[in-house]
């Protein structure tokens, strides 16, 4: 049976997924679109990091936890948080 606290956090993912899934019912999924809107970038931005901690969590509390790229997601997170002058609009 998986873990109240994973439980939590894998529905944080889904919510965050869905959120970035909903700012293409509003703008184009156009990279260069992407690349000249700030609100947009910033808003992704914030929901991969969303996703990044929670998949974080997730590994801390059950390492066998089956998250295909969990390291890349969490070093994606990482990345926007602690690197943010280095990151690139074609890493997002």
């Amino acid at each position: 049976m998986i873990e109240e606290r994973i439980l939590k956090w894998l529905y944080d993912i889904k919510g965050a997924i869905e959120e970035i899934e909903q700012y293409f019912l509003e703008f184009p999924k156009d990279f260069k679109q992407y690349q000249t809107n700030t609100i947009l970038k910033r808003a992704i931005e914030r929901d991969l990091e969303i996703i990044g901690e929670a998949v974080s969590r997730i590994i801390k509390q059950d390492s066998n936890f089956p998250i295909k790229e969990a390291k890349r997601i969490i070093g994606l997170r990482n990345q926007i948080i602690h690197a943010y002058d280095n990151i690139s609009d074609e890493n997002i």
